[in-house]
This record gives structure tokens, sequence and C-alpha cells, in this order.
């Protein structure tokens, strides 16, 4: 036999298997278990049970003008800039640079991908080949397998080896759509992560602004409780008043100068989280400050559809994808009490010496079709689709519970915004009366109208009105962060370009 005989018959043998596998393939038709569909979103027109004003409270202030809501208009990709704030801009722009939660969530999130492209391989064959030489003795009262009837010899086997499992019932399909559904759970909660960071910063940076300006009002009342006191003392100097009174003032003196560390130290905690937040130790410090006077409080508010909120909130996204992984192990569940087919070639080549591998006389293959039912496992089989259908089913639990938190947090922020505009407005009014009782107290005071615990008071409830309307005006810009994310925010077309997601 010419010695180029045998690769002609390795090819036609290759060729031979190829027909076989591709037909295996091809048996593969639908795959068991539910085919997963979208839950249809809510059918909402509306987030609150009852209407809305047009706009909000005004107050007579520097940020208290009124907002005003645009329905149907989407969240901006960077929503902070609507504060108009360059710092605030910079700061979150470090954050998501290097904010390690949020890195180890990308991270999180190429595991799962790459994990989607192993399971892939399952599709196509696997292919090994291998080469092993066998120096071997035949026992002398055995007869040698050779024609030279030597019982030492070396014997040179290289071989391929084909394996292929056809998706017949699809638990293949199944496994990999379970896995892609994973990678698109790692995706949502990826961008869920973006948005908290960037709603953690703003709302830090706010809070810091806030503490600055109760902080600014805790240093006028102890200037003014102070003055007082000076006053008192001269009075207290020409017989006007007696050491009661000075006494009092110097009580209500210290009362307000211990009201003056607690806020420090808040906002020294506030400093220390804006930086761990940045990926910054705390030790390394902030240039990036924060004043109320500094942030601009949005006069338009965009407000998307109810019926959009499931495609822009990445939790519901996430959760979705959870049920989907759900449904999709169910076929693979199934599929494992169905006949597992197996297919495998060998071709190869055996010789005493390495340069007669692949020469005629020297080849071999075989071809194996393995077909497995699984008959009794002790009702593992069944037990374990069962729980894959639980499984399914609490996960869809869990999907409608994250629906309505999401519509939940929607309707509170715009309640939030509501109430908190008219506090505003009520707290502006409290300071200037409480400004004006001071004042006119003081006055009276001075002409004997009235006794000084009188004073005190009204010196007390003006120091509570510019603390309130710090926090009033603060709890504005709050709100606004609020329903920014409740909104889902537009991971899409900010967090989507940072993951390299379409």
């Amino acid at each position: 036999m010419p010695r180029n005989s045998f690769p002609n018959r390795y090819s036609m043998t290759v060729a031979r298997m190829a027909v076989v596998l591709l037909l295996a393939a091809a048996a593969g038709g639908c795959a068991v278990g539910p085919d997963f569909h979208r839950p249809a979103p809510p059918d909402a027109s509306r987030y609150t049970a009852s209407n809305l004003p047009a706009q909000t409270a005004a107050a007579d202030i520097a940020d208290g003008q009124p907002q005003h809501f645009a329905e149907g208009q989407d969240v901006p990709a960077r929503w902070w800039k609507l504060f108009g704030s360059p710092e605030l801009d910079a700061l979150v722009e470090a954050a998501l640079r290097a904010n390690p939660d949020l890195q180890g969530m990308k991270a999180a999130l190429r595991v799962a991908q790459e994990n989607l492209a192993a399971q892939r391989g399952a599709f196509f064959p696997g292919v090994e080949a291998s080469y092993s030489p066998t120096r071997q003795k035949v026992a002398t009262d055995l007869a040698s397998p050779l024609s030279s009837n030597s019982s030492l010899f070396t014997l040179h086997t290289a071989q391929l080896s084909v394996s292929y499992v056809p998706d017949v019932f699809g638990g293949t399909r199944r496994q990999v759509e379970a896995s892609a559904a994973q990678a698109d759970l790692a995706r949502f909660q990826w961008y869920a992560a973006y948005l908290t960071l960037t709603s953690n910063v703003v709302n830090a940076a706010i809070q810091e602004a806030s503490l600055r300006a109760q902080i600014k009002a805790t240093h006028e009342i102890i200037d003014l409780a102070g003055k007082q006191l000076d006053a008192v003392r001269k009075q207290q100097k020409a017989g006007q008043v007696g050491a009661a009174d000075v006494a009092a003032q110097e009580a209500a003196v210290a009362q307000a100068e211990a009201t003056l560390p607690p806020l420090e130290k808040q906002l020294a905690l506030q400093r220390d989280q804006l930086s761990v937040l940045a990926g910054r130790l705390p030790g390394d410090g902030m240039a990036e400050t924060f004043e109320l006077d500094s942030l601009k409080l949005p006069a338009e508010l965009p407000l998307s559809l109810p019926s959009k909120l499931v495609e822009q909130r990445p939790d519901i996204r996430a959760a979705e994808a959870q049920m989907h992984a759900a449904s999709a192990q169910i076929g693979v569940a199934t599929a494992a009490r169905l006949p597992n087919i197996t297919l495998t070639a060998d071709l190869g080549s055996a010789a005493l010496t390495l340069s007669k591998l692949f020469t005629s006389g020297t080849g071999l293959w075989g071809l194996t079709a393995d077909i497995t039912q699984p008959i009794f496992k002790g009702g593992t089989l069944l037990h374990q689709q069962r729980a894959a259908e639980a499984a399914y089913e609490q996960a869809a639990a869990q999907y409608r519970s994250t629906v309505l938190t999401a519509f939940q947090n929607v309707a509170d922020a715009l309640h939030a915004i509501d109430a908190d505009a008219r506090g505003l407005r009520a707290a502006a009014g409290a300071e200037r009366a409480a400004d004006r009782s001071l004042t006119i107290a003081k006055r009276q005071y001075s002409v004997g109208q009235i006794a000084f615990p009188a004073v005190m008071q009204a010196e007390q409830a003006y120091r509570q009105a510019l603390v309130t309307l710090a926090q009033a005006r603060a709890s504005r810009y709050a709100d606004t962060v609020a329903l920014m994310q409740a909104l889902g925010g537009d991971w899409r077309n900010g967090a989507g370009e940072a993951a390299g997601a379409s």
C-alpha cells in the first residue's frame, strides 16, 4: 500500500466524523423548560395617588425658588451637574475613577462575562491531541505481540480524540441562557453601584454644606449671645440689673457654645466619608469644600413616565435578570432527567519507532456513541427540578417587590419635594419672625419694659430658627437627589459608556 494511503483514509474518516457530529447537532431541536418573557410594566399613569401642584412653593430666600416637574423628560446622564458646582462635578468624577467598591463591581461583571464565554464552549466539540511513548517488556511465558517475537520494545502512540455532547434537549442552551442572565445581573448590579455611588457623593456634599451652614449659624448665635452678655455686664455695673441676669446670660452663652463641637464633629466625619467615597485616605485631605450658597437648586425636575421606570431602574433590571436565570435553570434541571448522548471519535497511529508514525498499517481509529438515561437516583433529579421551579417563583416575587419599592421611592421623593418646599417657606418665615422678635425684645429690655428671661427666650427661638432654616435648605437639595436616584438616573448614557455596554 502506498505511504500516502493512511493520510487519505484519515481524511475520509475525519469527514465521516464531521457528518456524524453535524447530524447529531441538528438533532437538537427545541429546548426543554419554559421560554422566558420579560414581565409587562405596571399599568400606571401616575406615581402618587393625589395630584401634585404644578410647581413647588417658593420662599423669599436665595435658594427658595419654586421647582416644577418636566413630565416625560429623562434624567440627564450626569444629573449632578444640575447643581451648578464645579467642585461637586470634580469630586463625583474622581469617585467614579477611584472608588474601590465600584471597581470591585466592575471586576465582578468581567467575571460573569468570562464565565458566559466559557459556558458557550459547550456548544463545540472537544478536541485533544496526545502522544504517548511506552517502553514495555512482555513476560517470556507470553507470546510477544511483535512479529519479531521480541519481548522488549517501545511503542509510540499519537492520537487525536474528539468528543461531543449533542444538545438534543437544550440543556446546554438553557445553561448558557442562565449564564447570560447572570452576566446581565452583574451588569445591572454594576449600574446600581454606579448610581448609588454618585448619589452618595452628592448627598454627602449636601450634608457637608448643611453642616457648614449650621456651624455658621451657631457662630452667629454665639457672637450674638456674647454681645448680649457684654451689654448685661455693663448694665450690672450701672446698677440696672442684678447678678442673676448676668448668670443667666452666661448660661445662654455656654449653651450656645456647647452646640458647636457636635456640629464640628459631624463635619469632620462627613469630610472623612467624602474622602473615602472618592477613593482617598482620610488623611490625604480634600481640596473641595461645599457651601449651600455655592449650590444651585434645579428649577426644572425631570420626571420620567411611570411606564419607563422599569427600564431605567437598574435594581429592577437586575431583579429581571435574576428571574431570567431562574427560568433557564428549570430547563437545565429538566434536561438532566432526559437521555444524555456523548459521541467520541479517536484517530491516531501506533508504531515501534517515531519515524514510522502515520505510515501505512499504523493507523487506528474508533467511534463511540454513549447514551445514558437516568433511571433511579432516589428522587434527586425530580426534586432538583421542583426546587428550580420554586426558585423561579421566588425570583418573580422578588421582582414584583422591587418594582413596588421603586414606585414607592419615586412617590416618596415627590411628596418630600412638595412638603419640604413648603417647609422651607415656613422656616424662612419663622427665621424672619424670630429675628424681629429678638430685636424688639432687646429694645424693650433696654428701656425696662420686659424682664431679661423674655430676651433669652427670644434669643433661643432665633437660634433654633437659624439652624432649622439651614436644615430646610439642605433638605430641598437632598430631595432632588432622591428623585434622581429613585428614577434610576441615566446609567445607560453615563455608566453604560463606562462599562462598555450598549
